[in-house]
């Protein structure tokens, strides 16, 4: 009969539990494929102890980068991005707007913002205003908005 040992998950494991929880599992299982994988550790007192204070750190760094990317969220929400483009007789654009169009915009302003945090499924063909969401963390997205306009109808403030 298989024993059962408590371990503490080193990472993510599908269908057992996530980072820094205590679960149980059977003697075998851990010996053979967790230890061995270093996706956990005995859960000993100083093993407990430590993956306490490695939560505590990962939770104190979560807090400020996510203040952090409050902070800057309330600076980008004030600001309108206006990008001209040529326009043909019927409105229609002649390219699109991408999200690398936008990043450039903001890099213009002062903020370095990673193309990817934008979410932009498609390139944005029409002229007006759009709503553009930008994630910046896991638990701060802002919507950008975003005016298309046509070149030489109104110059874009840069």
């Amino acid at each position: 009969m298989d024993t059962i040992m408590e371990v503490i998950l080193r990472d993510h494991v599908e269908k057992l539990g996530k980072r820094g929880e205590i679960v149980k599992v059977s003697d075998g299982y851990a010996r053979n494929y967790l230890l061995p994988r270093k996706l956990a550790l005995p859960a000993t007192e100083g093993n407990k102890k430590h993956v306490e204070r490695e939560r505590k750190k990962v939770e104190t760094r979560e807090s400020e980068e996510k203040s952090q990317a409050e902070a800057i969220a309330a600076r980008l929400a004030a600001i309108d991005i206006t990008i001209a483009r040529r326009v043909g007789e019927t409105e229609q654009l002649y390219g699109s707007v991408t999200s690398a169009d936008i990043t450039e915009f903001l890099k213009g302003k002062g903020f370095d913002i990673d193309r990817r945090k934008l979410i932009l499924p498609e390139p944005i063909k029409t002229i007006g205003g759009h709503d553009v969401p930008l994630k910046l963390h896991r638990e701060v997205t802002v919507p950008l908005k975003v005016k298309v306009v046509k070149e030489g109808a109104e110059t874009p403030t840069a």
